[in-house]
């Protein structure tokens, strides 16, 4: 199954970092993940340095899975030029054309 994830609720660190990332660099996941759209503060998570970052980059680069951040919430909290080198910046328009090429099974918003 392909799945794409929208990370906008205050959980989205703690279901990443001991859930979902763990599990993808394990190759347990059990679904293959085709994309990852933050938005709000989840925004910060793929700023360059931290760790949890540093680590879905190095996913998006083995796997080719996109990974995109809200523009407008990254100009707002000042950290568009601030992202790991995998993560776009982008909208909804952005993220249709993306994936509307790999054919997503499932969309998750968490």
């Amino acid at each position: 199954m392909k799945v794409a994830y929208i990370f906008e609720s205050t959980h989205a660190l703690t279901i990443l970092e001991s859930m979902i990332i763990p599990q993808m660099e394990e190759n347990r996941h059990g679904a293959d993940v085709m994309g990852m759209m933050f938005f709000f503060d989840n925004a910060f998570l793929l700023v360059k340095g931290l760790p949890l970052a540093e680590r879905i980059n190095d996913l998006a680069e083995k796997t080719g899975m996109l990974v995109m951040a809200c523009d407008r919430c990254c100009f707002q909290r000042g950290i568009e030029e601030k992202l790991v080198p995998n993560a776009k910046m982008g909208c909804f328009p952005d993220v249709y054309t993306a994936l509307g090429k790999v054919g997503v099974d499932q969309v998750i918003t968490l």
